[in-house]
């Protein structure tokens, strides 16, 4: 009975999902659907193509298929941007049907499986039966068709997205490793950088589980075999994407999502196994005995450009293809970017056996695009008793990937975490700054540029949940009939030789904040000005929360303040108590502080003058639709010149 039960789940439904054979196969399908657009037209892999798909994503454009890149292979980008495209990306007609499946799935584990790793150790027994663990085969794959034993990376379009990015970056390779004592094998995506025709940096970092194969491969001292898919069914780059626990396989998820077992074939040059449905494969190995390479830097995810750093050398030994191959891309910058939607397919598939296994309080979660995945987490649960939302926080701070987040927020009742400003409103309500704020050290992402150590640095939980008669209650309530007249004298404590700029929308809408701006460049000291202009006046009790960001800065524009404010700032750090009722967090640039800053402060991402003069000279022809401005032109104010060439991104 429990078996029957098991393998329901598995059983094609009226519209069983849809599995593709390559991205001949997805392109296809995207076009039938008017999801796709193909551009015929030359369009330069260094640069150019990077402008055009920052204008289309953000403002909610269609794939794009650019078949004319001066090589063999078209390039396909934006393929995720969307919900729709992204629910068929895994064979779906929406992200909440694979949710739905993925619950049913859980919910049957949980027979007799006591902790998360438990019940997803027990998925591969259970594909098993149903037919859906990846399999090798003895014959060539479709990615074999072409062979090339004296490799050439030039023969490929890969894109420089960035002015200062430090050349040419594949942006959505499948990185296949293989750990020489347990055999167990991963599937990671890490960018890499094009040195020469057959050599690449590999940007595995150290808490990925790529680097740590590369230990292992040390301490034995043997060559370590690599090979990189790229393409094939789009369903693997989101499973190399997915939260997975270490050591188990990435194709067992896809085979899962699919309904439809991954078929592997052996490597020409290595020994590694790659789907055989895979668009293009790099094939080679990386030596734990050579020196380090210097890679970067890149026009990352974060907004800001990752500074460069020395990572392995991966060595091409050979690139194979299939006939009608289509070489896959992404761009990341200045967010939203494509893969704002891969992170919302994540909170809606992986984080529900979270849900589930880990924390079975939690109703929701969400990781806003202006906090980039890691900097912000939104949780939402179901309390039952006091101190639940201090045990969230506890709890998920430490569960895998959400170790990186900076900033975490719990919140309880009926609130709509995807509703900004009732969210704001709510968690002010059931906050008091002096109990609920919980400021720690831990590990960052290493893309973080704010703290003061690499990698590692402050974080802030707040248990925004309502309070219990047993938990202290919240004093510091706002009423919402508490608002500002701009044009009164209640605002005439402003020092205007201080402040540049400020916004008071979010509190005439019930959210006691203000936001600010400032000129931390000319003024070293300007923030302690701004502590000394609330405390003197007065005004917690109408402001708990001053945001300060640079005057660069649109302080109209939330979107932009938010994602500033968490990428600028290490909360441990940057928070200053104006009173036990008001706190200053400082989202300004901290290479401009009195005592200078440890390391390189990165420069906002941006497209340069002459690649956006020459998109606009050529966008009419390229049948794309009406004109779109550059989304670059908001953000120049933002880049800073300085020393450093990464500091000088975007500006003339």
């Amino acid at each position: 009975m429990v078996l029957r039960r098991l393998l329901n789940i598995f059983e094609f439904q009226i519209n069983p999902p849809m599995s593709y054979s390559g991205l001949t196969e997805f392109v296809n399908e995207l076009e039938k659907r008017n999801e796709l657009i193909r551009i015929k037209q030359f369009v330069d892999p260094v640069l150019e193509i990077t402008e055009i798909t920052d204008r289309v994503t953000k403002s909610g454009g269609k794939a794009l298929l650019f078949e004319n890149t001066g090589t063999r292979f078209p390039v396909l980008i934006n393929a995720f941007g969307s919900d729709l495209r992204m629910s068929m990306a895994i064979g779906r007609n929406s992200l909440d049907e694979a949710g739905t499946e993925i619950q049913s799935l859980f919910e049957n584990l949980s027979y007799n499986k006591e902790t998360f790793f438990q019940k997803i150790s027990a998925m591969p027994a259970l594909l098993r039966l149903a037919g859906l663990l990846p399999a090798r085969t003895r014959r060539k794959g479709r990615c074999q068709e072409q062979i090339h034993r004296n490799p050439d990376l030039g023969m490929l379009p890969v894109l420089k997205c960035w002015p200062h990015d430090g050349g040419r970056f594949f942006t959505l390779p499948l990185v296949h490793t293989r750990h020489p004592g347990t055999g167990n094998t991963n599937v990671g995506m890490y960018r890499m950088q094009v040195l020469d025709k057959n050599t690449t940096a590999m940007h595995w970092q150290r808490h990925k589980t790529g680097a740590s194969h590369f230990e292992a491969w040390k301490t034995a001292g043997e060559r370590m075999p690599v090979s990189v898919a790229l393409g094939g069914d789009p369903v693997y780059t989101y499973a190399a994407t997915a939260p997975l626990p270490e050591n188990i396989n990435e194709y067992i998820l896809a085979g899962f999502l699919r309904k439809k077992k991954v078929n592997m074939v052996k490597c020409i040059t290595n020994d590694l196994f790659v789907p055989e449905d895979a668009d293009i494969v790099l094939e080679g190995y990386v030596d734990p005995a050579e020196d380090l390479v210097w890679e970067g830097p890149f026009g990352d995810h974060t907004g800001f450009y990752s500074l460069a750093d020395w990572y392995p050398k991966f060595h091409v030994t050979c690139i194979t293809h299939a006939n009608n191959a289509i070489y896959p891309a992404t761009i990341v910058g200045v967010p939203p970017q494509e893969d704002a939607w891969i992170a919302k397919a994540t909170e809606r598939l992986f984080l529900l056996p979270v849900r589930m296994t880990l924390q079975p309080e939690i109703e929701d979660f969400h990781m806003p695009d202006a906090g980039i995945a890691h900097n912000l987490v939104i949780v939402k649960i179901k309390k039952s008793y006091p101190g639940q939302g201090m045990k969230v926080l506890s709890s998920l701070s430490g569960a895998g990937q959400m170790m990186f987040t900076k900033y975490m927020v719990v919140v309880s009742g009926d609130v709509n975490i995807r509703n900004y400003n009732k969210l704001l409103t709510h968690i002010f309500s059931n906050t008091d700054l002096s109990r609920d704020l919980i400021f720690s050290h831990g590990p960052l992402d290493v893309l973080d540029h704010s703290s003061d150590s690499f990698s590692f640095g402050g974080k802030l939980g707040i248990d925004a949940t309502i309070k219990l008669i047993e938990e202290i209650p919240v004093k510091d309530k706002i009423a919402i009939s508490d608002k500002f007249d701009n044009s009164s004298n209640s605002i005439g404590f402003i020092d205007r030789k201080i402040v540049k700029n400020f916004n008071l929308s979010l509190f005439n809408e019930g959210a006691p904040l203000i936001i600010l701006s400032v000129n931390r460049s000319d003024d070293e000291g300007v923030i302690d000005k701004v502590s000394s202009m609330f405390r003197t006046n007065d005004k917690e009790s109408f402001f708990r929360l001053i945001v300060v960001v640079d005057h660069t800065v649109d302080v109209n524009n939330l979107y932009m303040v938010v994602w500033q404010l968490l990428g600028n700032s290490d909360p441990q750090r940057d928070h200053e108590y104006i009173s036990s009722r008001s706190l200053l967090l400082d989202g300004t640039i901290k290479a401009y502080r009195k005592e200078g800053f440890p390391r390189k402060w990165p420069n906002v991402v941006c497209s340069d003058l002459k690649t956006i003069e020459s998109v606009d000279q050529k966008w009419n022809s390229l049948g794309i639709g009406e004109a779109i401005s550059s989304p670059s032109a908001k953000y120049f104010r933002l880049c800073r010149p300085g020393t450093d060439e990464i500091l000088m991104a975007g500006s003339e």
